[in-house]
């Protein structure tokens, strides 16, 4: 099975697909690297695609220990670039996977070509952070007690994840079977050490406002937690577009796989093209 190996010797299971151009596909908390699928299929049409499972996912290793930070997750992407040989790719994150990406973008930026942002940014709300970061820990716990299973079953009709089960039931039953087998242990101590610990991006607007990497947002006008966190994205990176994809939630690559493709592709098409503009800074000195 093909591993890429992280600085702290974490084996990272990815796949690839296609020839060309890269793309790198992060999942979010939910998933793993099968949940890119649709766009695995679709996208290596024309470029070389990318997707992994991120640590604590099998059959990426699932370490011991605090090694579940942000910091973690954003190297690990990094690392299955070094071991492929390759410099700069386009970087297509939802959720936990968009946050990484944006990571890339302000900390290494000269490895992205792009930043699609999907679903980017729950939990960042300043006045409920505190009870965010509890609710992560309580979420962790369960994970350890209750086992991934039983989690699945709590999880499967929240708020932002109803419009994925009324457009596609089975897709969505698919999904939560998924989730059902993930590592039990691995899901905790990412909830409690990744979705727990982040910052919040509305405490990074400066180093934000700094990134020029092209950037895509895109969020379902039904996923609450993310419309004001994409609001803001779009406000101050520089060279940010959003795309508000209607009665739409949170799993936007499986819920409206057609769109959500179509999407990517003109914004990748157009940055390839030199085509999608930094805004002037005076614009961004406005708000």
């Amino acid at each position: 099975m093909p591993h890429a190996t992280t600085r702290d010797d974490v084996r990272i299971y990815f796949e690839e697909a296609g020839q060309g151009t890269p793309i790198i596909f992060l999942h979010e908390f939910a998933a793993d690297y099968t949940n890119w699928e649709p766009q695995m299929r679709y996208f290596s049409r024309g470029h070389r695609c990318i997707t992994y499972s991120a640590r604590g996912y099998t059959p990426s290793d699932v370490p011991d220990g605090e090694v579940y930070t942000y910091t973690h997750f954003y190297t690990d992407s990094l690392a299955v670039l070094d071991h492929l040989g390759i410099e700069r790719a386009h970087l297509v994150g939802l959720s936990m996977g968009a946050y990484s990406s944006l990571q890339i973008g302000l900390n290494a930026p000269h490895r992205a070509l792009s930043m699609t942002l999907a679903g980017v940014g729950s939990g960042s709300e300043l006045e409920n952070l505190d009870a965010w970061r509890k609710q992560c820990r309580a979420n962790a716990e369960q994970f350890e007690t209750l086992g991934s299973a039983e989690v699945a079953k709590v999880t499967r009709e929240a708020p932002s994840r109803i419009p994925f089960l009324v457009k596609d039931p089975r897709g969505h039953a698919d999904f939560y079977a998924a989730l059902a087998r993930h590592d039990a242990k691995g899901s905790a101590r990412t909830m409690r050490g990744f979705q727990g610990g982040r910052p919040s991006i509305y405490t990074l607007t400066d180093a934000i406002r700094a990134v020029t990497t092209p950037a895509l947002i895109i969020c379902g006008d039904e996923d609450d937690p993310c419309v004001g966190a994409s609001l803001f994205l779009k406000k101050h990176l520089p060279a940010a577009g959003l795309a508000m994809f209607p009665k739409s939630g949170h799993v936007l690559n499986l819920e409206e796989p057609a769109l959500f493709n179509e999407s990517v592709e003109r914004f990748v098409t157009l940055v390839e093209a030199g085509r999608w503009p930094v805004r002037d800074p005076r614009s961004l000195a406005a708000h």
